[in-house]
């Protein structure tokens, strides 16, 4: 796997072990609520950086792939999984994509996320923009509402990376259950910027909820996304909604942020709040219905291999850097940096 960082300012410096720090926690095989492969995940970085700093080329990240058993994908182009791209790519691929485990429709697609997010808080540190999420919610435990002092304090202490500790050991046995039945179960991580100024974002279509709603979007697995009230701001009126204007510390803040940090697009300077919704893994080694496309005719299929019962702990990590790559591209096109 690997990424190529375009538009870095030479001279940037990237510290290598801070971008591993991120791969670790993205990790698989580091408990029994993830994926059992045993990957290093190793970052280098083969152009564009020499002692650390930029040279203005593009940076280019290569991660390789260790802990590989192609024969559990032997199958998938002829009875593909259900809830997986075999199906669609082999239609728009006429067969010839590579559906094994580092394909670009796998989820290892996204270890470069996370490199490239990794980069981006690292230029975004010194103006004291921060990223946090965790996991708010597995199958159909629920977090209570934590800060972004929490999130940081707690999120590695437990396998399912909730910053409320009481209902994370509700979260482990959700997913145990989950694994022990041959299934899975999804779930929805929380996210949180904060230090942005106001003005951030460029108002229509890159404006900040559509420039991290893209990155979101291609995250595997994740199929909804939404800011501050979100969804919920269905069941409210314009004056619940509203956030009020305060004068807080000599600067214009809001009472409550409803909006998320967001308003016509742009930062309000408020911290920037979103939920992403992570469906359930696909692959489970329960039987399914699925169809021999050789034959046209319906067969079973049970997925084998070393799959996560639960991608919201390790995709986490992935939502914090995604969210940077956004955020550095906005700050970057606005003239902020």
């Amino acid at each position: 796997m690997g990424c190529t960082v375009e538009g870095l300012k030479a001279g940037t410096p990237v510290d290598v072990a801070q971008v591993q720090a991120q791969l670790d926690r993205r990790r698989p095989g580091q408990s029994l609520v993830t994926s059992q492969r045993k990957e290093e995940d190793r970052v280098e970085f083969a152009e564009g950086l020499r002692e650390g700093v930029t040279g203005g080329e593009p940076l280019v990240a290569i991660i390789r792939n260790q802990d590989v058993l192609s024969k559990s994908y032997a199958d998938v182009a002829r009875v593909p999984r259900p809830g997986h791209g075999d199906f669609t790519a082999r239609m728009k691929y006429g067969g010839k994509s590579d559906l094994r485990g580092g394909g670009q429709l796998s989820g290892r697609m996204t270890a470069p996320l996370v490199v490239s997010g990794a980069v981006a808080r690292q230029v975004l540190a010194p103006p004291g923009v921060r990223f946090y999420a965790h996991a708010a919610q597995i199958a159909d435990v629920v977090a209570r509402p934590v800060t972004p002092e929490e999130m940081q304090a707690n999120v590695e202490r437990t396998p399912v990376r909730c910053a409320d500790l009481e209902a994370a050991d509700r979260m482990v046995a959700a997913v145990e259950a989950a694994r022990s039945d041959r299934d899975s179960v999804g779930g929805i991580i929380e996210g949180t910027v904060t230090g942005l100024p106001v003005g951030v974002g460029e108002p229509f279509f890159d404006s900040v909820e559509a420039s991290l709603a893209h990155l979101f979007f291609s995250i595997p697995a994740v199929k909804g996304v939404d800011f501050g009230a979100g969804f919920r701001a269905s069941s409210m009126r314009g004056s619940q909604h509203n956030d009020p204007f305060i004068v807080r510390e000599g600067k214009v803040a809001t009472a409550t942020n409803h909006a998320g940090g967001i308003l016509g697009g742009l930062s309000t300077g408020m911290p920037v709040t979103f939920r992403v919704v992570v469906k359930p893994t696909a692959s489970i080694a329960r039987p399914q219905r699925s169809v021999d496309l050789e034959t046209l005719e319906e067969t079973e299929i049970a997925v084998t291999g070393r799959h996560d019962p639960c991608i919201v702990p390790r995709a986490v990590p992935v939502v914090e850097n995604a969210a940077a790559m956004a955020v550095l591209d906005l700050m970057y096109q606005g003239g902020f940096l």
